[in-house]
């Protein structure tokens, strides 16, 4: 069944008692050059915790929650529409973040934990709170082909799984043999040109070269946050039906007002930053049939299987970039899970079983 109304109204009454707040550090050495670093929102109260995953950090540099563990005003009896109302108004960061869409992340660990903790203090799944079943997830591999750019890291994950497909961040240094020899594996679902951060272009010549190999080789491939520049929007005219985008949605209000008319929404929870927010988008994609997709966020705990567990629930059969953490790392073991993911929500929180 399609839900073109947000579903927010059934989780808000859960009564939810929240008695203390913990943070663990998770870690990951993902590549030689890169150490990847998250932290654990725990919320205990009346013998349950629940878990949301912060992150927002990429190097420790002292605001961490981990490293601050602040002692915020979080205790008491509440509804989770209540929690979440008082969670608003309170500034989880000690010092303004580098980037402000981290503040959307770090609510978001609040939120889930609270919705985590809420669901096994009533001994109920996300699913049942929510009536929508869970159904089994694909997935796409994301990552970039390196600073200089080769197939080998696509033919490494092939190797190991040879389902898998993929989600390639784009780059200007992509020769016109590299963008041939990486479509002839018939495994990219989407490519991202992570136009839409902010980072200047060096050489729009060069960029528009990208785009023309790009939209020759993949004719089928989303073509996610593509640039806003002149020379660009001409050439994607005739693609607008596969035009996503990502970093511009924070919210509902977000979708339609992007630079180019694309249909298709990369929904990315810890971007959006709050569970209403997050159905919301849901709601709205639904209403006007917009192709939907889940990203994630270099997760290493619960996160992770939270978004597997949304996408389970809302957009199954798309190329999710929810690909089990083991996908991150420069060189991944033997055997990696395949795609499509079984369905496993534990029996009672927001939890992916592990």
């Amino acid at each position: 069944m399609v839900h073109t109304e947000s579903l927010w109204p059934r989780l808000t009454d859960l009564p939810l008692v929240v008695e203390s707040c913990e943070y663990d550090r998770l870690s990951a050495v993902l590549t030689d050059e890169f150490e990847r670093v998250t932290t654990h929102v725990r919320l205990v109260g009346a013998g349950a915790d629940g878990l949301g995953e912060d992150i927002s950090i990429h190097v420790e540099d002292g605001t961490s929650l981990h490293e601050t563990r602040p002692m915020l005003p979080l205790a008491g009896e509440w509804t989770l529409a209540g929690f979440c109302d008082h969670l608003a108004t309170l500034d989880l960061w000690p010092e303004p973040p580098e980037w402000e869409a981290a503040r959307l992340y770090r609510n978001w660990a609040f939120e889930s934990a609270a919705l985590d903790l809420a669901l096994r203090q009533a001994g109920r799944s996300l699913h049942d709170a929510l009536g929508v079943e869970p159904r089994p997830v694909r997935f796409v591999n994301s990552l970039g082909l390196g600073k200089e750019p080769s197939i080998e890291p696509v033919r490494r994950r092939l190797a190991r799984s040879p389902g898998v497909r993929f989600k390639l961040d784009a780059e200007t240094t992509w020769t016109p043999a590299l963008v041939d020899e990486v479509a002839a594996t018939g495994a990219v679902d989407t490519i991202d040109f992570k136009g839409q951060y902010g980072i200047e272009v060096e050489d729009p010549a060069a960029l528009g070269a990208l785009y023309d190999r790009v939209l020759a080789a993949f004719p089928d491939a989303y073509l996610e946050d593509p640039h806003d520049l002149p020379e660009i929007a001409p050439r994607l005219r005739d693609h607008v039906e596969r035009v996503s985008y990502d970093a511009p949605i924070h919210s509902a209000q977000d979708i339609g007002a992007t630079p180019l008319p694309g249909r298709v929404v990369n929904v990315k929870p810890s971007r959006i930053g709050s569970l209403r927010a997050l159905l919301e988008v849901y709601a709205r994609c639904a209403r006007e049939r917009r192709p939907m997709y889940g990203g994630g966020m270099g997760e290493l705990g619960v996160g992770r299987g939270q978004i597997e567990l949304l996408a389970a629930l809302f957009h199954p059969d798309t190329p999710n970039d929810v690909a089990p953490s083991a996908y991150n790392e420069d060189d991944p073991a033997d055997e990696l899970p395949a795609s499509p993911l079984p369905p496993r929500p534990d029996a009672t929180g927001f939890r992916w079983a592990a």
